[in-house]
């Protein structure tokens, strides 16, 4: 394709939520941190590779007894405040901008510790009670 040479009516789509299928036997607690898997699937965000960071859980989703995909979970795309690692991992406003790492499903971290964490999302901004991730 070449480039415009006159104006383009660009689609777009509001942020908001999205809907995923949940992973056999995981349960995504309202509020947590949400990642997807491999295989297409919403879970807990924990210490692992090979994971997405979804965003917010908006509704309690537990997947205890089914097969992946047997039920959905709503989650939240935008930034919200989670806890902060503490040592080497602890976030400071000098990390802004740069990846946040998963811990759990409510902890972040500043580096992937030695290749075992996935990137969850940016970094937006840190107070006292935590660390502002944006999730997309």
């Amino acid at each position: 394709m070449s480039a415009l040479s006159a104006d383009r009516n660009t689609p777009r789509v509001e942020r908001g939520v999205r809907v995923f299928p949940v992973a056999a036997g995981a349960v995504l607690f309202y509020g947590a941190q949400a990642a997807i898997n491999a295989a297409g699937n919403a879970v807990p965000v924990t210490t692992a590779l090979g994971l997405k960071g979804a965003g917010r859980v908006e509704k309690r989703a537990d997947n205890t007894g089914g097969a992946a995909g047997a039920i959905n979970v709503e989650v939240a795309i935008g930034t919200f405040r989670f806890n902060n690692s503490a040592g080497g991992d602890l976030i400071t406003k000098a990390d802004i901008g740069s990846d946040a790492y998963g811990v759990d499903d409510q902890t972040v971290a500043k580096t992937s510790a030695s290749n075992t964490r996935s990137v969850v999302g940016k970094i937006y901004d840190v107070d006292d009670l935590g660390v502002w991730v944006m999730y997309s």
